[in-house]
């Protein structure tokens, strides 16, 4: 059986960087990080390339990667192509650099994949390490008129249908689907396999597909934003500590005890 495979990646700024290198932008209500500190591709969207991966050792299958951004870092969203996936999409546009507004990004993607020709499976990471919010890939399918499963521990297709192991607080269940279909998946996947040097010598030769806004068939008032970012702050935090002493551990706990009480905390 030959499937179609689209994968969404998104690049992201590195989750792991030094708390003192985090900075924002009030103008631009961005964050900012030094040259140094280069993006990488979300942890999650590097367990969804692995699952589609996963499929294609399996089946015959193409993987398609497709991101949608600004600013792009070729050497970083190269890592699916050093994975073994097939081809890159760059949805690379200053219209589509508002990445908390999950309904316009969604518009933009499912735009592309009408017309890439449409895939068998679309399997996106659970939620991207920026916002945290998980809306894009259920938003995506409903654009798509497609069934979505969510929170994925292992993928498989039997004959015309996707099956699912779906994480739950319990432990796990096991959903079908027909195909077409929008999944997402968990690092319960699994660890993400690490590009060969083969791989990354075979990445380096592959040109990927970059399209902006005249590319897609987009009415770009769909563009104009449903969420507006008001601000963009590190909270501030001030701590303070205060040791409670006494002439042996009975008098300490006493007075920590009444310390607590002035202070209405017991």
């Amino acid at each position: 059986m030959s499937i179609k495979i689209a994968v969404l990646a998104k690049q992201v700024v590195d989750p792991d960087m030094p708390p003192s290198a985090f900075k924002i932008d009030d103008t631009l209500k961005q964050v900012t990080t030094p040259s140094t500190i280069p993006p990488v591709v979300n942890g999650f969207d590097e367990n969804a390339v692995e699952a589609a991966l996963l499929l294609k050792d399996a089946l015959q299958a193409s993987v398609t990667v497709i991101s949608s951004g600004t600013n792009f870092a070729l050497d970083v969203m190269k890592k699916p192509l050093s994975m073994g996936a097939d081809e890159l999409v760059l949805l690379d546009d200053e219209a589509f650099g508002n990445t908390i507004d999950t309904f316009s990004i969604a518009t933009i993607l499912a735009s592309s994949i009408e017309k890439l020709g449409g895939f068998d499976l679309i399997i996106c990471g659970r939620q991207a390490s920026d916002w945290d919010n998980a809306q894009l890939p259920l938003g995506l399918a409903e654009l798509l008129g497609m069934p979505c499963i969510t929170l994925g521990k292992k993928v498989d297709v039997v004959e015309d249908k996707v099956r699912v192991e779906r994480v739950t607080s319990e432990g796990y269940e096991v959903m079908e689907s027909s195909l077409p279909c929008v999944v997402t998946v968990s690092n319960e996947l699994g660890q993400p396999r690490y590009p060969t040097l083969r791989g990354i010598m075979a990445a380096t030769r592959k040109k990927p597909t970059v399209w902006t806004t005249n590319d897609l068939d987009l009415d770009t008032s769909t563009l104009e934003p449903k969420v507006h970012l008001r601000d963009l702050f590190v909270p501030v935090s001030n701590q303070e500590c205060e040791f409670i002493e006494g002439n042996d551990e009975i008098e300490a706990a006493k007075n920590l005890a009444l310390r607590l009480r002035e202070d209405k905390l017991i």
